[in-house]
């Protein structure tokens, strides 16, 4: 009992023999040997209140200052609390403490005994299933992230991170020990071995996983937590943010992904999330899921109405005016899923109903219109599901209003079978949103008519997002001008909107004459639809040549052939070089 006797009478606590081995500090090593005597005077349990009055006395109450130091013990696992319900440590707080009472652990006993801590967690036996398994693994993730908010806590920086990491390595020794011992199949570790994880990797993976079982507020989705779970300085944080990136081992095996969101300060978070395939595997390792997902590319070659689009490009490649390009930025801002709980719990919106949006875009042929439409799409993480409106008027007279309605009705039992949220894209619907003829009218004039109304009527009551794209707007009948929430106006560029177009488009790889100047180039009075058709036909011009440089006169030439032929009614888009 000499360890023992030697913690009783130290004068200066930090010189008794088992001071180092407590990983504390000096003021609840205090604590510890106040209840070590009340615990040899009979006291087995001890009321918080009546220890702490008797150390620090009442005044002012500065006894409720050390009520922390007590939480610190009861972690360390050196005290327990007395109570007749479980008790979850770490979600005590301080204050609940002080009228309840608290023992000295056996383990802590034991270390007064034998003058050495349990080198390992107890009760080291085979896991009976995976549930079991996980249970350990997701204390393990509530270790890290005590590690990562103490990190954030500099007057606890080193003690803290101690004792966490000495409690941390003790259970995933544990745990090492535990699947070593297993017979049976643990799914999730054997998903691990198989993906070959490494231990940041799993850290992620787990961290994503807890927060499926826990249904929380999501903490633990976005980058930035998840960057600084896994990080001890800020050069780990730079380091680490290469495993969340495209491209990254847990992206590109399709076991975690992404949304990306406009934040209220106006840049763009991720939001990760695990992969439902892989979800339902780890969820549910003993069934077989018997519904999947099917993908929009499985079902597009049973209709002829839809051509579905993937999009390649984001709202970053598109150059647009300022004015469209606040607008968009604003209607990014208004798709934010902070903003729509938001308007959900002012009950403007219903909890059940997706993200709905009507916008019309309208201006000029090769202004980017359709392009845009795509590239929204992108920064959305959306698919495209795009018509041509002209089509609807190849269809023999009476059956017009019927395909109106069948547009409808295949995009919504598209989006049902597979369960995803494509955008609907209405390719040049002047036709739709024309203004309705009145008075003595034609068969045809009716028809169109009823097409219209029709048209109107599924707009009404559309959920999703649809994006209608159109030439003129002053056309457009005033009861579809009401159903859009946005229009957005799309001009023809200017000359630094234009320069910017040629530096994007040119060919980055091609040989250009010395002395070759963009700036000239932008000062005819182009579309974006223009010069990208412009570039190519001089490419395919330039590229015979035995010396196949690119000359400023190439371009001046085909520019010139451009406006002799009318090409500003030509339909051709697009903003980017292919």
């Amino acid at each position: 009992m000499k360890i023992l006797i030697n913690f009783l009478e130290a004068k200066n606590i930090e010189e008794s023999m088992i001071f180092t081995q407590l990983k504390c500090s000096k003021a609840e090593a205090l604590l510890l040997q106040a209840l070590v005597k009340k615990y040899m005077n009979g006291d087995d349990d001890v009321l918080v209140y009546e220890l702490l009055k008797e150390i620090y006395g009442e005044k002012k109450y500065e006894f409720v200052n050390h009520l922390s130091e007590l939480k610190i013990l009861l972690e360390l696992g050196w005290v327990h609390q007395q109570s007749f319900n479980p008790i979850k440590i770490s979600e005590v707080t301080p204050l609940e403490l002080l009228n309840s009472s608290v023992a000295l652990s056996p383990a802590f006993l034991k270390l007064l005994q034998d003058g050495a801590p349990e080198s390992e967690l107890p009760d080291i036996k085979p896991y009976t299933d995976h549930l079991e398994y996980l249970q350990d693994q997701f204390l393990r993730i509530e270790l890290y992230q005590k590690m990562s908010a103490i990190r954030q806590n500099v007057h606890e920086h080193s003690l803290g991170i101690d004792r966490t990491m000495q409690k941390l390595q003790l259970l995933e020794k544990r745990i090492e020990e535990r699947v070593t011992q297993t017979t049976g199949k643990l799914v999730l570790d054997k998903f691990f071995k198989q993906k070959k994880m490494n231990v940041k990797e799993q850290v992620i993976f787990l961290a994503l996983l807890r927060e499926e079982y826990s249904s929380t507020d999501a903490s633990l989705r976005d980058m930035n937590a998840l960057i600084d779970l896994i990080s001890f300085d800020e050069y780990e944080r730079i380091k680490n943010r290469s495993l969340l990136e495209d491209g990254s081992s847990l992206i590109a095996d399709g076991i975690i992904d992404y949304e990306e969101m406009l934040n209220p300060f106006g840049g763009i978070s991720r939001s990760f999330y695990i992969v439902d395939d892989v979800l339902h595997h780890i969820i549910h390792p003993q069934k077989h899921k018997k519904v999947r997902r099917i993908k929009l590319n499985t079902l597009i070659n049973e209709q002829d109405i839809f051509e579905l689009v993937e999009p390649e490009t984001s709202l970053e490649d598109v150059v647009l005016a300022k004015e469209t390009e606040e607008t968009l930025d604003n209607l990014m801002r208004q798709l934010d899923k902070e903003v729509i709980n938001r308007l959900i719990e002012w009950g403007v919106k219903d909890k059940k109903s997706g993200i709905d949006a009507r916008i019309i875009f309208y201006g000029a042929a090769g202004t980017g219109k359709t392009m845009t439409a795509y590239s929204l799409a992108k920064s959305l993480k959306r698919e495209v599901l795009a018509f041509d409106c002209s089509k609807i008027l190849s269809m023999y007279v009476g059956e017009s209003e019927k395909n109106v309605r069948k547009i409808f009705d295949t995009f919504n039992d598209l989006r049902q079978k597979t369960k995803s949220e494509p955008i609907l894209l209405l390719n040049e619907a002047d036709q739709f949103l024309g203004s309705r003829s009145s008075g003595g009218m034609s068969g045809a004039e009716q028809m169109h008519n009823q097409m219209q109304n029709i048209f109107l009527e599924q707009i009404e009551k559309f959920k999703g997002i649809l994006i209608a794209t159109t030439n003129l707007l002053e056309n457009i009948d005033k009861a579809f001008s009401r159903r859009f929430n946005y229009k957005i106006e799309f001009k023809k560029p200017n000359k630094e909107q234009r320069f910017a177009l040629w530096k994007k488009m040119l060919p980055s790889g091609a040989p250009y004459e010395k002395g070759f100047n963009i700036e000239e180039l932008s000062g005819y009075a182009l579309t974006g639809g223009q010069i990208n058709l412009i570039i190519k036909n001089t490419a395919y011009k330039v590229a015979v040549r035995e010396n196949p440089i690119f000359a400023l006169d190439d371009f001046i030439k085909e520019i010139q052939k451009e406006k002799d032929a009318s090409f500003d009614n030509e339909k051709s888009m697009g903003f980017l070089n292919k």
